[in-house]
């Protein structure tokens, strides 16, 4: 691990000064915050991780100690997105109940590194998207995680979330209805050129919106990506990461969300939504047998599935919209999100495939 990052990334109070592009840590105060919360001793150095492109990851080392510290990317941001308190909130309330790292300090005070944060536990195993470590790579495995995914999708959604101290964290009902407006609204807001298939999606959706089952903890974004699994074999999901999305709702959602970005072996090349490719080696379960297994697990009946499946693409397609206008107007630095452009129109298309045949 680097000792310091570039400049833009990590800096002390001296490199803070007259920048126009803030860093998004900054030594000092943090390890005045860390010592006041007995989190390890001595100098501090961070790197980034992971490939998000949302909230901003680091791992962190003092000495022999380590932790992972998440917080928001730069501003400007749009209104009630990156919320990282929110995010602590939601792990420590289903901690013991759901694979989740420990949270170990957070700070709502923006002035000590320019932004809230937390301060979690750092776990150790792999995050997959493209390719399996080798101690994995093996038929009985690939099928392993297959089931550790849906069985850890299954603990979240049994969360008691009345008793875990949620009871105000979202409204358990008229989720659909409310994701229907809420992305709706966001794609009038931030369009940059119209889309025909996310107005004809939208319209298939709101005049097709099933009954939701009693409602569960969402997370939101519930993918082989936002998972470590374990060093070794055999298999095990052992941390669900990435809870900005999380609230209180209809826990099909997750597994329209999980499926429909879950790549079969027969799939066409999805391009840029193909976000986890690795599922398409032989062992993994397909698409059809991880939401007869989530059924079979949960004792939930899945109806729908289709719905929404298309509801899931129908929003990365306007969320993707959104980033994708900060990349254009210059509000982000991210060059990842200016590709999101044809994107959008993939993933919509995609999404009307879906609604005209169901």
């Amino acid at each position: 691990m680097p000792g310091v990052a570039p400049d833009d990334i990590v800096a002390t109070f001296a490199e803070v000064a007259g920048n126009d592009r803030p860093p998004l840590l900054v030594t000092a105060p943090l390890e005045r915050f860390l010592d006041e919360h007995g989190l390890g001793d001595g100098a501090l150095e961070a790197a980034p991780i992971g490939e998000g492109h949302s909230n901003v990851t680091f791992v962190i080392r003092r000495g022999p100690w380590e932790a992972v510290i998440r917080r928001p990317p730069r501003p400007p941001l749009p209104p009630s997105a990156h919320d990282v308190l929110r995010e602590a909130r939601v792990l420590r309330a289903v901690a013991g109940s759901a694979r989740v790292p420990e949270v170990l300090a957070v700070c709502a005070d923006e002035s000590v590194i320019g932004a809230p944060f937390y301060v979690m536990e750092k776990v150790e195993g792999h995050v997959v998207s493209n390719r399996l470590p080798a101690e994995l790579d093996t038929t009985a495995d690939r099928r392993r995680i297959s089931e550790e995914v849906v069985d850890a999708l299954v603990e979240l959604h049994a969360v008691g979330w009345e008793h875990a101290g949620l009871e105000r964290f979202g409204r358990p009902t008229g989720y659909l209805q409310r994701q229907l407006r809420r992305f709706g609204d966001l794609w009038e807001l931030h369009k940059l050129r119209d889309v025909a298939a996310v107005q004809h999606v939208g319209a298939w959706l709101a005049a097709n919106v099933p009954e939701s089952p009693r409602a569960t903890i969402v997370h939101g974004d519930f993918r082989i990506g936002n998972l470590i699994i374990g060093p070794s074999s055999p298999a095990r999901i052992v941390a669900v990461l990435d809870w900005e999305m999380a609230t209180i709702g209809d826990p099909l959602a997750d597994v329209g969300y999980l499926s429909a970005f879950w790549v079969g072996r027969d799939d066409p090349p999805l391009n840029l939504f193909e976000i986890s490719r690795v599922t398409r080696i032989d062992g993994f379960l397909t698409r059809g047998e991880m939401v007869d297994l989530y059924e079979q697990r949960s004792g939930r009946a899945v109806t729908d599935i289709r719905w929404y499946q298309t509801l899931a693409l129908w929003k990365s397609a306007i969320f993707m919209e959104g980033n994708y206008r900060r990349a254009m107007t210059g509000s982000t630095d991210d060059p990842y999100l200016k590709a999101f452009g044809e994107g959008v129109t993939e993933i919509a298309e995609h999404a009307r495939e879906i609604a005209d045949a169901a």
